[in-house]
């Protein structure tokens, strides 16, 4: 898996978790002083009140002295004057609450957002195996960060159920002795279970059917010349695409349509993705125009408020879905969006009905802002299987897709189905989700995604 000499990959991994604990640990002494800064501020900021409070009582005794000399008739406009003295700093004290309640709030937030962060777990195989998938791919001790462990350690557990029917199966019957067309015959069996589907099999099995003849493979080279194969069909179509990693390119509007039926996801998917964007520092706008079904505004402006993005929505009965695309579109402009999600309606009454309002609202986005660049992207539920690969070749003979984003990863033995949409519909693997966290869904990546996959070897 890694360039590195295995009898030091456990030092490695071992030096790198040192230096994250360490970090860890200066950030939590960093946010206790933040903290213990807050409360020191809040106290004095009570006793200069207190303060001014005894300060004025003082001033009012004296005034009052005073007013007790003058003559009687000056007695009731001295009055009057105090009673607005007295509102005006009651006034200026709600005002110095509120000031200073902002302040709080916003201390009270940066830390929040601080311990929300992912937390440094034991130093387990876990670790050892994400860290040196990190350094496989060309990470130095001090890149490796506690986000990147905690993502590919998901990842990892989320295949899990996918890897126990396929690989700890497969070395079981493979064990250390060399490929036998036997065991490729049980190999070939193991893939379609994990629904890599017939196309990705039969190439996968017909290479290694080519190389057992020419050589004798043994059960190490076996795994690793499939992971080599697996990596190269998922990689094709991202290839052919010509972009890597699919991100919003500055100085235009980029319109990202997510589509695909109910329930796989789709709605919490473009909540994530908008959390993802923000925090790359992408002006980011939601537009609800999945206006058939009432849950999916409400759902979206909770996930924006989460991320801090706004969502365009119109709450009307049986309001038009490509309007409120019109809006968001307006909307966006004014404001210089770098990045427009638009959450679409997962069934209509048909197929057609649903194919013709995603024309409908492509048609209204050429023409608002007919340089935008637009990416329509499938979302696919993996523990669906065969059911979500037949979604995806419906999907992409009339909805044009550019893309697709699988979730649902974790916990499915159906997690080989991204092998089949990449090698029978031909759509580049955007981005994959393995929880339901907010932090739980990043952009695809091939290699740590077979490495996963394949983990017990």
């Amino acid at each position: 898996m890694t360039n590195i000499d295995s009898n030091n990959s456990q030092e490695w991994a071992a030096q790198a978790y040192a230096l994250l604990k360490k970090r860890q640990e200066e950030k939590k002494l960093e946010e206790k002083k933040l903290e213990e800064e807050k409360l020191e501020g809040k106290k004095l900021e009570e006793e200069k009140l207190e303060e001014e409070k005894l300060e004025g009582k003082k001033l009012e005794g004296k005034k009052l002295e005073e007013e007790k000399l003058e003559e009687e008739k000056l007695e009731e406009e001295k009055l009057e004057g105090k009673k607005l003295e007295e509102e005006k700093l009651e006034e200026e004290k709600l005002e110095e609450e509120k000031l200073e309640g902002k302040k709080l709030k916003a201390i009270d937030n940066d830390i929040s957002e601080n311990l929300n962060e992912s937390e440094l777990g034991e130093f387990d195989d876990n670790f050892t195996w994400s860290a040196m998938v990190l350094a496989a791919q060309g990470k130095k001790i001090n890149q490796i960060s506690i986000d990147e462990i905690d993502w590919l350690t998901k990842l990892r557990k989320g295949l899990e159920e996918t890897r126990k029917g396929f690989v700890t199966e497969l070395l079981d019957k493979l064990g250390d002795d060399p490929l036998t067309p036997e065991s490729l015959d049980d190999l070939e069996t193991l893939l379609i279970r994990a629904d890599v589907g017939f196309d990705s099999t039969d190439k996968v099995i017909s290479s290694l059917r080519k190389k057992l003849n020419e050589e004798v493979v043994g059960g190490e080279a076996g795994i690793k010349f499939l992971k080599k194969e697996l990596k190269f069909i998922i990689d094709k179509p991202i290839k052919n695409s010509g972009t890597e990693i699919l991100v919003p390119k500055k100085g235009k509007l980029n319109v990202w349509l997510l589509v695909g039926v109910n329930g796989v996801g789709k709605t919490t998917t473009l909540g994530k993705l908008a959390y993802l964007s923000s925090r790359s520092n992408y002006k980011t706008l939601i537009a609800a125009a999945d206006t058939f079904r009432a849950a999916a505004v409400e759902q979206l402006e909770v996930w924006g408020e989460r991320s801090n993005v706004d969502v365009i929505s119109n709450r009307s009965k049986n309001a038009d879905p490509a309007a409120v695309v019109f809006d968001a579109i307006n909307s966006a402009k004014k404001r210089n969006v770098d990045l427009l999600l638009v959450d679409t309606a997962g069934r209509l009454q048909t197929k057609n009905n649903l194919m013709d309002e995603l024309a409908k609202i492509k048609k209204i986005i050429d023409k608002k802002v007919p340089d935008a660049i637009i990416e329509s992207l499938l979302v696919l539920d993996a523990s669906q299987g065969q059911n979500g690969l037949k979604q995806a070749k419906s999907f992409a003979k009339s909805a044009n897709l550019s893309g697709a984003i699988i979730t649902k990863l974790d916990g499915t033995s159906r997690g080989g189905v991204s092998l089949a949409v990449a090698e029978e519909v031909n759509l580049p693997i955007r981005f994959i989700g393995a929880g339901e966290g907010i932090k739980d869904l990043r952009p695809f990546n091939s290699y740590e995604f077979v490495e996963a996959m394949l983990a017990d070897k």
